[in-house]
């Protein structure tokens, strides 16, 4: 989640600044690029216990992890005296999530190879700092074992307001704060057209990428019976800011619809001086014409649209590019993989026609039920006959067909960034998610204990 802004940005005047706001997203395929992003849960490798921001002297804090990893050239980003952030170079940073999951941003940046350098490189240096630190990273989309009154909370004046208003809008939104985990890919578009189609491709086929990556089984150590139980969450976290957005298939969408659909979200927080003030529930359309109670006769600035669009959490969210919202975390050899994936779907435009082609005669109403199946059943999953797994294998081919066009090798060994789809290529093929794999442990070798995910499954 983002840090405080730096700068309010100009005044919100007229509703087509804010429609303007997501059309200047637009750029020629030359400047297109990826952006991923991973977080990872933080524990100690004495006990697998969660890692509170400041510890005791002796014991390992979130706060000296972000200290040491500040010293491989990261600027520190503070607010109130802690620090809750690290900027990288060209547009990379560090953040925490509320329960202290580490994520990083990366950067745009314009091959899979790339992407998968700085995946590696980061990764490494949060090694190095955390093993004298004892404590360690994993990967995954909910917490094994730990309970949500364990949870620490970061010094995030953000996810105070957050923390307090969920609990009045669904039952799960403090477990989605708390003890999920997530990777996720940001991808540019040329112009309203192509904005549309690949939001309906991505929320079309998002239900396949949980399956593909449904890694969250179990809940305070037991199986939950999900295999994306994090998927599962978001179905009550809130209902005014989460879903399938079934408008996307309207005749007419564009950049005007959501922006009504964004002005129509309740609101969290306006940020002033510093503060993080709390005007939850509240209309950011009554902010627009100068009557938000509290800020009465003041007009918002891009920074407070900026803002509020970060708080809205559908499966696809879009901004002045678009964020693929729907896969769990997973393990570091795969982070890969989802970039890998959506960049051959919507990158290469015979591969988002195929894309298209492949869901446009579904209805609203089936993609709903997807949804709805996956979180449980993952690839296994059915709607009208049609097997995820089937979908999966079908989209796999699409993708690989992308990258391929895309020609675009690692420059040692000469392979292109198909290879970053070979994991979900070997899902598809055994029909064993990771999941599902655990679940095989957990039932078999580990004797009914999560404990071993540990030493398994971490970074």
């Amino acid at each position: 989640m983002s840090a405080p802004p730096t700068a309010k940005g100009a005044p919100i005047e007229r509703r087509d600044q804010l429609v303007q706001s997501l059309a200047d997203g637009c750029k020629p395929r030359s400047d297109w690029r990826i952006g991923t992003e991973h977080e990872k849960f933080v524990y100690t490798v004495d006990g697998h216990r969660p890692v509170p921001y400041a510890a005791p002297e002796g014991q390992p804090g979130i706060e000296n992890l972000l200290e040491g990893i500040a010293r491989y050239g990261w600027q520190r980003v503070e607010e109130n005296g802690h620090v809750i952030a690290l900027k990288g170079r060209h547009g990379c940073n560090v953040s925490l999530e509320p329960g202290g999951q580490l994520e990083l941003s990366g950067a745009p940046v314009r091959t899979l190879h790339e992407t998968c350098r700085e995946v590696n490189q980061h990764l490494s240096q949060v090694k190095q700092v955390a093993q004298p630190l004892g404590v360690g990273m994993l990967g995954m989309g909910f917490t094994p074992d730990w309970r949500r009154d364990e949870m620490p909370w970061m010094p995030k004046q953000r996810y105070e307001v957050m923390g307090n208003y969920m609990p009045k809008v669904g039952t799960l939104g403090l477990d989605m704060m708390l003890r999920t985990c997530t990777v996720q890919v940001n991808l540019d578009f040329a112009d309203e057209a192509d904005m549309v189609k690949k939001m309906r491709v991505g929320l079309a086929l998002q239900p396949v990428a949980t399956a593909l990556f449904a890694n969250s089984p179990f809940t305070e150590g037991k199986p939950n019976g999900f295999l994306s139980y994090r998927s599962h969450i978001w179905t009550d976290t809130d209902p005014d800011r989460c879903g399938m957005l079934p408008f996307v298939f309207d005749e007419g969408f564009g950049f005007e619809r959501y922006v009504d659909y964004v002005l129509d979200v309740p609101m969290y927080f306006v940020f002033r001086d510093g503060v993080f003030h709390d005007v939850a529930g509240k209309s950011f359309r009554d902010f627009l014409n100068g009557k938000l109670e509290g800020f009465e006769g003041e007009v918002p600035h891009m920074s407070d649209w900026s803002d509020h669009l970060t708080t809205l959490f559908p499966e696809v969210r879009l901004k002045s590019y678009i964020e693929m919202r729907g896969a769990d975390g997973g393990p570091w050899h795969v982070l890969c993989a989802l970039p890998a994936f959506w960049v051959g779907l919507l990158y290469n435009s015979s591969a988002l026609d195929a894309a298209w082609d492949l869901m446009k005669g579904w209805t609203v109403e089936e993609l709903q039920e997807l949804r709805a199946q996956v979180p449980r059943h993952g690839l296994k999953a059915q709607v009208g006959g049609t097997r995820v797994l089937d979908l999966a294998r079908e989209t796999l081919e699409i993708a690989d067909h992308g990258l391929a066009t895309r020609n675009n090798t690692d420059g040692i060994f000469g392979q292109d960034e198909r290879q970053f789809l070979t994991p979900l290529k070997r899902i598809v093929d055994s029909g064993e998610t990771w999941a599902e794999e655990k679940l095989r442990h957990y039932h078999g070798k580990w004797n009914q204990s999560v404990d071993p995910i540990y030493r398994r499954y971490s970074y």
